[in-house]
């Protein structure tokens, strides 16, 4: 088992599996980082068996030990076609748990893919893996009527009155990208985005130059005043398009143009005829009932399960730092169940009060 950290080999193994999406790409992982992280991919081969995890490293302040992450989106172990449902991965586990105590990880959570198979196979009796909620798939193999069918009748009354008003267009230079930033911005205030979903610019211009990523900025333009008025960003990675991020400027909702965005989109993928999966993505924090779950089920109502893997290497230490940080002994039981925060000693939890001298 080896951990690959450079741009070459890392591409390399990633071309020899089977499925994988821009998410697992290098370049992803060097965009996404923050300052204190480390991307790494873990290679496993035995005899035909080829399985990478690409994760990110974080030092756990305070300590000497480490913790393993995965990037924003949907990740976990892709591998070759000799893994099926007959694969055993005993010796998989052994030699994973000897490299992470190796590198002094402790506790290991990743995002899992809805779309690659074998997830859960590979990972069988390592750690749990928990479902967290469903995302939103639009079956991209049925004719487009069919897919159609399954809008619900105030969106299709919205497209079609969005087609009168707007037309679509590509993102093809710095200006343009800078208008959909500033929308971007201005939709993330509106709803109150946590202060890491305002990523900096240069991370949408590398996100949209990456020959590894494939992305492209799709603009929809009011048609009588030429304004920019809504944009998203695509990715299409074999024969998986993913919605990844989009803003409309407050004005428009009203018809809003990021409906149109995704149905010209899900028409050109079908057309191309190599896309097989569509996804939207889910709720906020994995919900099936907030507002943004109800917008993209509205598209359709092939859902899909988004599950999460959370591994505890070393029982002994993770629950040592849990109770070092934890003062609230209520707050661990509450915090400790299928769907808790992990690894539980991050949890952002009150401090204890300071004694009165």
């Amino acid at each position: 088992m080896l951990v690959i950290r450079d741009r070459a080999n890392w591409n390399s193994v990633v071309e020899c599996c089977e499925q994988s999406d821009f998410y697992h790409t290098y370049d992803y992982h060097m965009l996404s980082k923050n300052e204190d992280e480390e991307p790494i991919l873990i290679k496993y081969e035995y005899g035909k068996v080829l399985i990478a995890i690409p994760l990110l490293i974080r030092k756990i302040a305070g300590t000497h030990y480490n913790d393993a992450t995965s990037v924003y989106g949907y990740c976990g172990p892709i591998t070759n076609k000799n893994v099926n449902s007959g694969f055993d991965n005993k010796d998989f586990k052994h030699r994973l748990n000897v490299l992470l105590r190796k590198n002094k990880i402790i506790s290991v959570f990743s995002r899992l893919h809805p779309f690659i198979l074998n997830q859960n196979l590979i990972l069988n009796g390592i750690g749990k893996i928990v479902s967290n909620g469903d995302v939103v798939n639009i079956d991209i193999t049925q004719s487009l009527e069919s897919q159609r069918q399954q809008y619900n009748r105030r969106l299709k009354s919205y497209v079609n009155k969005a087609k009168t008003l707007y037309r679509i267009e590509k993102g093809k230079c710095d200006k343009t990208v800078d208008s959909f930033i500033e929308i971007y911005y201005e939709n993330m205030k509106r709803v109150g985005a946590k202060p890491h979903y305002f990523f900096k610019r240069e991370y949408f211009i590398n996100f949209l130059n990456s020959p590894q990523i494939n992305a492209n900025l799709m603009l929809a333009i009011d048609k009588e005043t030429e304004e920019i008025v809504g944009g998203a960003i695509f990715t299409k990675t074999n024969g998986i398009v993913q919605y990844h991020l989009s803003g409309a400027k407050e004005e428009y909702l009203k018809i809003n143009p990021i409906k149109f965005l995704i149905d010209f989109v899900r028409v050109q993928s079908t057309e191309e005829g190599n896309q097989k999966y569509f996804n939207l993505g889910g709720g906020l924090g994995g919900s099936n009932n907030d507002s943004l779950f109800r917008f993209k089920s509205g598209f359709s109502k092939d859902f899909r399960d988004f599950s999460l893997w959370k591994y505890i290497v070393d029982e002994d230490e993770y629950w040592k730092l849990v109770n070092e940080r934890i003062y609230d002994k209520e707050l661990i039981k509450e915090e400790y169940g299928e769907s808790s925060f992990f690894p539980l000693y991050r949890l952002d939890a009150p401090k204890p009060p300071k004694a009165i001298i």
